[in-house]
């Protein structure tokens, strides 16, 4: 799996953190996007723009809230990008929402909580034809209708 990972200042020790995780637990090759821009919109787009080509399969983004990323990845087509802080949420952003950009907080929430969320959101999969398939489908033909 190839993994784009990005943040803002904040969140650079996170960051890092979390790709000695990814790494260490073999989860896939991951390519850090930086986290020296102020502007977190910046880093945002350029992950969310990664993974809806399919440059990538996963992102990761974190800032100080997760708040900020996820709104900037969202406005990207292709992007489907879940603000994770429990790990239940974590797995249903996979398992229902085929959400391909994890979004966390380095200030909202812990090292050891960031990294379940992660080992949540890289470990499952959509199921296509599953239950959830209308209700992403519908999202995804809104946003190609428009």
């Amino acid at each position: 799996m190839k993994i784009a990972i990005g943040c803002d200042p904040n969140a650079k020790q996170a960051k890092e953190e979390l790709i000695e995780f990814i790494e260490k637990k073999g989860y896939g090759e991951v390519t850090d996007f930086g986290s020296e821009d102020p502007i977190y919109a910046n880093v945002a787009i350029r992950v969310a723009e990664a993974v809806a080509t399919k440059e990538y399969d996963r992102g990761i983004l974190i800032c100080g809230t997760g708040l900020g990323v996820s709104i900037a990845a969202n406005k990207v087509k292709g992007a489907y990008a879940a603000l994770l802080s429990d790990v239940y949420s974590a797995k249903r952003a996979r398992l229902s929402n085929d959400a391909n950009i994890a979004c966390m907080g380095a200030f909202t929430i812990g090292n050891k909580l960031r990294e379940e969320l992660t080992e949540a959101f890289l470990t499952n999969e959509f199921e296509k034809g599953c239950a959830s398939q209308p209700k992403v489908d519908a999202f995804v033909n809104y946003e190609n209708a428009h």
